[in-house]
């Protein structure tokens, strides 16, 4: 696998290339999050982060009428106009909060594109907020409408992510109101691609890349697990796999001959039981082959994610494929289960041979003591507002996302500081539409908090 733009590279100078005043600031920011302690709900909050609270509540159905709105138009990953159309919703709500938006054209990686905006405030640090524009559901889909019963919503994206790009959205409102924002230096990323990456990825993902680079703390309003009393620090990376094998044709009779050795299906089978006792069980790895193929003639179309095999039981197998993913937590664990994998597939049975093919894929986001310690602050925000403590989820819980890209290249990472709900990716996704306000409030309140002069 390459992995697009040597991300260690690139954090290690911006690192060396940090200004000093930048690094004392880090440094001062850090060494709150471990001041001993817990404070009362309500009583740690300054009179400026009640005037955050207070403009949340006071637009708490706002909140949920945008949220309908970008529901309500489809923005499958392949239905660019879609996507575009929900984009410019969003960037109307920016502009008017005086952000610096520009759309990102995706033809060059065959989709839509993406939208950015950047608030130029001068203040350190320089945050990067996360989202993403499109959803699984394509025109196609039945599910797609926006509808509500009290304090729950249905809806194709309503949770992923639509609803964190709410919480954004009305978090920057939110500190416009508390007379902050335009002091605060900022990036929003939201792509239009998240769902069905483009190709090639490197392109795909270039903008985020440059805003991470750019940036010192990256927060992502993914939904993580759907539990608001949980946030990610840790996410696995998912990186594709294909397995070609070939063997020598021959009638079946003549099956483990040595002039015609084992057959293409015997091997493929080989190789996944290697694979299967060469990595299960190490934690937080996974390795699922989702298809497999073999025959005498085997035609795989990777976009359709299927194909179709021909083979006769009184003839040995010539081909088969196999492809899957790899999800790994961290670049060592996903290099060394690489390694192990095409090791496998190497000791041959005989008169056949294979080959593994890696493709570009989400990189991991490892747990760091920067992103535990973002944690602690959110935590600490939580607990003031009465929101309770919020714990990290278990990245067996979450799935590969865009906060991946950012790895090496920012001091501090956080996701899944979107809204509560379920069942996303199905036609029964729902929202829980208290938690918008809720994560709103939360996100507000520790990005004034990250972004506040520190005495």
């Amino acid at each position: 696998m390459r992995i697009p733009f040597p991300v260690t590279m690139i954090g290690m100078t911006k690192n060396r290339g940090r200004s000093l005043m930048r690094t004392l600031w880090l440094c001062a920011v850090l060494a709150i999050a471990f001041l001993p302690g817990e404070r009362a709900a309500g009583q740690a909050l300054n009179s400026v982060e009640r005037q955050i609270v207070t403009a949340v509540e006071s637009r708490a159905e706002e909140a949920i009428d945008l949220l309908e709105r970008s529901v309500n138009i489809n923005s499958g990953s392949m239905n660019f106009e879609g996507v575009r159309e929900v984009g410019r919703l969003y960037r109307e709500e920016l502009d008017a909060l005086g952000f610096e938006t520009e759309w990102v054209d995706g033809t060059d990686f065959e989709r839509a594109g993406h939208l950015v905006a950047r608030m130029r405030g001068g203040a350190a640090p320089h945050l990067l907020l996360i989202g993403h524009l499109d959803t699984v559901f394509e025109p196609s889909s039945p599910f797609q409408r926006f509808v509500r019963d009290g304090d729950r919503a249905s809806g194709p994206g309503v949770v992923d992510m639509k609803g964190g790009n709410a919480v954004i959205i009305q978090a920057m409102k939110a500190l416009d109101a508390a007379g902050v924002l335009d002091g605060l230096t900022l990036t929003i990323v939201m792509t239009g691609d998240e769902e069905r990456s483009g190709r090639p990825l490197e392109l795909a993902r270039a903008v985020l890349y440059e805003s991470a680079a750019a940036a010192d703390i990256a927060l992502a309003f993914e939904n993580g697990d759907s539990n608001p009393a949980t946030a990610v620090v840790a996410r696995r990376g998912s990186t594709g796999w294909r397995v070609n094998v070939t063997g020598t044709p021959a009638h079946s009779s003549q099956l483990f001959q040595p002039e015609v050795g084992a057959g293409a299906v015997y091997e493929a089978a080989r190789i996944l039981t290697g694979f299967y006792d060469a990595l299960a069980g190490e934690p937080n790895l996974t390795f699922n082959p989702g298809v497999i193929l073999g025959g005498t003639d085997v035609a795989y179309e990777p976009f359709d994610a299927g194909g179709s095999a021909f083979g006769k039981s009184n003839v040995v197998a010539e081909h088969a494929v196999i492809t899957g993913d790899l999800r790994a937590i961290s670049i060592p664990q996903l290099e060394g289960a690489r390694a192990k994998m095409a090791f496998v597939t190497r000791q041959n049975r005989p008169r056949t041979s294979a080959e593994i093919i890696f493709d570009d894929g989400y990189p991991p986001l490892a747990p760091s003591e920067g992103n535990y310690r973002l944690l602690t602050l959110f935590d600490q925000a939580s607990r003031d507002l009465g929101y309770g403590a919020v714990t990290a989820v278990n990245p067996r819980n979450a799935g590969a996302a865009d906060v991946s890209f950012t790895a090496g290249l920012v001091e501090m990472a956080l996701d899944g500081l979107g809204p509560g709900g379920g069942n996303d990716h199905t036609v029964d996704e729902w929202i829980d539409l208290p938690t918008l306000a809720q994560q709103t409030k939360r996100a507000a309140v520790l990005i004034y908090r990250l972004t506040r002069q520190v005495s």
